[in-house]
């Protein structure tokens, strides 16, 4: 086999192999998961309800004020915050917690991508991808549980109540 033949052959497979390349990139391009947008994820969180197994938390527009309770193991806590959204796709939870033993400020905060309009959450910092909401939102997706209703400020308003007077209670006052 001559050179030029085996040149014409070598540039042939590369010409045969470059379309195919470019296709596999564009479809890896595609496919790769890009983080949502402050915009979005507000869309997404803006004046919703969380609703948790253990309480919830509001994330309200006035002032992108944040009120959560919650009684894990039969101890009630509530917090009060803010809340934030930004262009890397996470949203964050900025509180101070109060609960029988004092308070104490927390930031907890969730990555969010998406492929195509499938929605991937984690809890940050290292926290293991899930599906949020899927392209047809299904009956157990987490992004179910946020509602419009504000089921969680008149809770969290009862627990701090009770919390207290119970420290009231102890100061003997």
């Amino acid at each position: 086999m001559s050179i030029g033949s085996r040149l014409y052959g070598a540039a042939l497979a590369l010409s045969l192999c470059l379309p195919v390349a470019a296709h596999g990139a564009e479809v890896a391009k595609q496919q790769a998961p890009t983080p949502l947008s402050a915009y979005e994820l507000y869309r997404i969180y803006g004046d919703k309800t969380w609703t948790w197994n253990t309480g919830g938390g509001r994330f309200s527009d006035d002032g992108r004020r944040f009120v959560a309770w919650s009684n894990d193991k039969g101890k009630p806590s509530f917090a009060e915050g803010r809340w934030v959204v930004d262009d890397l796709g996470q949203l964050c939870m900025r509180a101070t917690w109060t609960n029988a033993e004092g308070a104490a400020r927390a930031s907890t905060c969730f990555g969010h991508r998406k492929i195509g309009n499938t929605i991937y959450q984690r809890r940050q910092p290292d926290g293991k991808w899930y599906v949020f909401r899927h392209e047809s939102v299904l009956p157990d997706d987490e992004f179910r549980k946020l509602v419009p209703m504000d089921t969680v400020s008149a809770k969290a308003s009862e627990v701090k109540q009770i919390l207290l007077s119970q420290q009231v209670a102890r100061k003997g006052g």
